[in-house]
């Protein structure tokens, strides 16, 4: 049974984050990836759907050892995973990675102060030994996201896709295409199927605050031009963790001032004459829900030039030929995207136990949000609280 100091469970963003300190401030110690799927780059090898991006700037969801060095803050999805990759490779990582590894549970044994791991492998079951464990492997199910519900939908005669499951065979250029949600994803998808469809429309049940965004970072820019990039790359990513910082407590303190703010900026971008009060207009305060970015107003751009619009509405039922909304307005649709969110999978379905007794993580408390309550030499990276 082979032992290893500590284990690292995905190999995405985070989990090539953990093997480049392990590799540089734990020389003496030995340690793994296990991934289970067959590739690096965990969601952004998962995600293939038109125009996936970051909704975080680069700056602060890069790598603090490794700047980067991408036009644009706001990055699509394959540059995203292009930097990952070469941060595998470049720090020496590939050889500790075991793609077609899924760690299924893991028993700690205070006696022997170790995890026990089971884990499927291409060879079938295999077992083994760590001395720590860190948990990289997201907070959502891979196997499949969100759908709620759609009464009537086994009518349509078009085809159905969650963004999760987006295939290159899907056809949208010169369709109708209908994107139910109002989301990171939505606003994503919208702007980016309107440049080949006849007409997207984005139906939500209630708006969502939408903030526009430069893609690329001025000041960062400025800044590599007068000193070096490592240094550049600190300073705005400095900035950004601070303006960042305070927008959120901004909008905790002062909720009525910042929703002027950001529906004003709305307003200023759709004009005097849209009706930002019922598509753009949340019914809750700033950050009581996670606001949406989209670089350059590309999403406004595409409402502007017809190629989109929204409807704020409720499914009543689906049709033969699209959806029909309790308003009575029928949405005619080739293409129906459900990007209604995740499935929220914590551990990646690992089952955990401590000397016997399962344990449930709901029920614990996290230390700084990276370890659980009564549950020793286990980490988990989930990122900050109130954004991706």
């Amino acid at each position: 049974m082979e032992h290893l100091d500590v284990l690292v469970v995905g190999a995405g963003l985070s989990g090539i984050a953990a093997g480049h300190y392990l590799k540089t401030k734990c020389a003496k110690k030995t340690f793994a990836i296990f991934e289970a799927r067959e590739a690096i780059g965990g969601t952004w090898d998962l995600f293939r759907y038109p125009g996936i991006r970051s909704d975080s700037d680069m700056y602060t969801l890069g790598y603090r050892f490794r700047p980067w060095r991408g036009g644009k803050a706001i990055a699509d999805g394959p540059s995203i995973l292009e930097y990952i990759r070469e941060t595998a490779r470049d720090e020496g990582l590939e050889p500790h990675i075991r793609f077609n590894h899924r760690v299924v549970s893991a028993a700690w044994s205070s006696k022997d102060a170790r995890w026990t791991v089971k884990v499927t492998t291409p060879k079938g079951e295999e077992t083994f030994t760590a001395s720590f464990m860190i948990m990289c492997s997201g907070y959502y199910d891979y196997d499949g996201g969100y759908t709620p519900d759609l009464p009537g939908i086994e009518r349509f005669k078009g085809r159905v896709v969650h963004p999760q499951k987006w295939t290159d065979d899907i056809a949208y250029e010169g369709k109708r295409v209908v994107v139910i949600g109002s989301g990171a994803t939505a606003v994503t998808l919208v702007p980016e199927l309107a440049k080949k469809a006849e007409h997207v429309v984005m139906l939500q049940r209630s708006p969502t605050y939408i903030v526009s965004l430069p893609a690329v970072d001025p000041v960062a820019n400025f800044l590599t031009k007068r000193m070096s990039v490592e240094r550049a790359y600190d300073v705005t990513r400095w900035k950004n963790v601070i303006l960042s910082m305070a927008m959120y407590n901004l909008s905790r303190r002062f909720p009525d001032r910042m929703k002027r703010l950001f529906v004003g900026g709305v307003k200023k971008s759709l004009g005097k004459e849209y009706d930002v009060k019922k598509h753009f207009t949340p019914s809750y305060g700033p950050w009581d829900q996670r606001l949406c970015l989209v670089p350059d107003g590309d999403l406004f751009d595409a409402i502007k030039a017809g190629r989109a619009e929204v409807v704020t509405d409720h499914i009543e039922t689906f049709t033969e030929r699209g959806i029909r909304t309790k308003s009575g307005h029928e949405l005619e649709a080739d293409l129906v995207v459900t990007a209604t969110g995740l499935r929220v999978s914590l551990l990646g379905k690992m089952g955990i136990s401590v000397d016997g007794e399962t344990i449930d993580v709901a029920k614990t408390l996290t230390y700084k949000g990276t370890m659980f309550s009564d549950v020793p030499n286990l980490f988990i990276a989930l990122g900050y609280t109130n954004a991706s």
